[in-house]
């Protein structure tokens, strides 16, 4: 009698036998995994950048020859720069000056009686008018005038005025918007002042009843020259 061949059911699968299923699942985790290293490696290198001095206060850091804050930066040597006298009067002025790749800030600031502001202030008078912000400016590195241990002018919402002061304009300028976006109330993008190139931003901050605090913020092309003289390093002693 011949054998009848009863075709046998395949073989159930072994818990071990991935399947193509598994198989597609399991590249796809690998790949999951990946992008998620790659970005923590991203994110840390970013990390890294900052607090290598790459990034500070949304500006990015350069190195090279003037660049940095320059030394030996007198109040009479910025207000030459600037265009702007600097009252007898004045007390407590203070000036500095910082190259970049991109533009240079020379800043000056110096405090006067609230009679003796009035007169500076109608002895230099804006493109326009003086203007108050409406709110706070947000977001503004505390980076020019922290430098001198002063609040910037852009942290104040009471008892401040500002606007743009062209020493060397010969035409008046268009009058520049009320208090810009409400973002920007003080005209500014980015963080920076975006003032006239021959006109410099004058903030006047009446910061108790008696005394008014003028701040002058200026950009230049970068590489101007030349620069004072840093002073010399006094002998060592003993």
């Amino acid at each position: 009698m011949n054998d009848v061949c009863v075709p046998q059911p395949p073989e159930s699968r072994s818990a071990g036998d991935d399947g193509p299923g598994r198989r597609r699942w399991i590249l796809a985790s690998v790949a999951a995994g990946a992008l998620v290293l790659v970005g923590a490696a991203v994110a840390v290198g970013l990390v890294l950048l900052d607090e290598g001095g790459e990034t500070t206060s949304g500006r990015v850091k350069e190195t090279g020859p003037g660049i940095g804050w320059a030394e030996g930066i007198t109040p009479a040597w910025m207000s030459g720069r600037m265009g702007l006298g600097i009252p007898a009067t004045a007390e407590s002025a203070q000036a500095a000056y910082e190259g970049t790749l991109r533009f240079d800030t020379g800043i000056l600031t110096f405090t006067l009686t609230r009679a003796e502001a009035e007169t500076y202030l109608s002895e230099h008078p804006p493109q326009g008018k003086w203007l108050e912000p409406a709110e706070v400016q947000t977001g503004v590195p505390a980076h020019d005038f922290a430098h001198l241990g002063l609040p910037e002018p852009e942290s104040f919402t009471k008892g401040i005025r500002y606007g743009d002061v062209c020493p060397g304009r010969t035409e008046p300028a268009e009058s520049p918007e009320p208090s810009g976006s409400p973002d920007t109330p003080f005209g500014m993008g980015d963080g920076y002042d975006t003032s006239d190139g021959q006109c410099v931003r004058l903030y006047a901050h009446e910061y108790t009843p008696h005394r008014t605090r003028i701040y002058l913020r200026a950009h230049f092309d970068p590489g101007i020259s030349p620069l004072p003289s840093a002073p010399p390093s006094p002998p060592p002693t003993g």
